[in-house]
């Protein structure tokens, strides 16, 4: 492999692999996702005391749509791009062929295509594991208790649960949606390594610009804050 391509593949590598760890570095004071856990948290404990709980079900039953409709598509992402890696010589030829596609070999040519696949199929186990938790979530639903003889402990206790298992549910499909973010990038090594490390470098920024920048990061922390100092009178 020539050293440009190897330098990007392990610079991509490096970015993929050890984002969260730099989220965390750069976030101190909380990023959208750790704000969101503190926001999920509260609406568990309202849903734990609430003695209707449909529509907690529909706001629930709508995250678990946008699992399940990114799951396939990511599955549909995957068979394509295992669709190009094993067609051989064909499919070598067809994109080799292309003036903007660069790859010295076919070798090179099936490590790239094998690098998308492994960022999307570790993208689709994400959303697999996020849906089956959201299964989970459901059955907390239904299992907390209800009336006014209820101990007022195992409700929180079901609140508790339902929060953390949710956090952790939505943390998987953040993880799965991030997955997109990546496999652009590594489809950029078609173009180059040059290329490839330039959209590497947009993809971080853009995830971390919108954890800690957008508006949006801005009113989910302004929310949480309001959510804590509640909290403490």
């Amino acid at each position: 492999m020539p050293l440009p391509d190897l330098a990007a593949l392990v610079f991509f590598a490096a970015c993929w692999l050890f984002y969260e760890p730099l989220l965390r570095l750069l976030s101190r004071d909380g990023s959208l996702n750790t704000d969101m856990t503190e926001v999920r948290a509260a609406w568990m404990r309202q849903m734990a005391r609430r003695e209707s709980r449909f529509m907690d079900g529909q706001l629930l039953g709508h995250a678990l749509n946008s699992a399940s409709f990114f799951a396939s598509s990511n599955l549909l992402l995957i068979a394509a791009a295992a669709g190009v890696l094993f067609g051989g010589d064909r499919s070598f030829a067809s994109l080799s062929s292309l003036a903007l596609i660069q790859t010295s070999s076919r070798m090179l040519f099936e490590l790239q295509m094998a690098v998308i696949l492994v960022v999307l199929a570790r993208g689709l186990l994400a959303f697999i594991w996020s849906i089956r938790q959201m299964n989970y979530c459901l059955t907390i639903f239904g299992a907390t208790p209800e009336g006014e003889d209820v101990d007022p402990a195992d409700i929180e206790a079901f609140g508790a649960a339902g929060g953390t298992v949710l956090n952790q549910s939505l943390s998987a499909f953040n993880e799965g949606v991030r997955g997109y973010y990546f496999a652009l990038a590594a489809a950029a090594w078609m173009f180059g390594p040059v290329t490839m490390s330039i959209a590497t470098v947009g993809a971080v920024t853009l995830l971390v610009w919108r954890q800690l920048g957008s508006p949006t990061a801005r009113s989910i922390r302004a929310l949480r804050a309001r959510l804590q100092d509640r909290g403490l009178r």
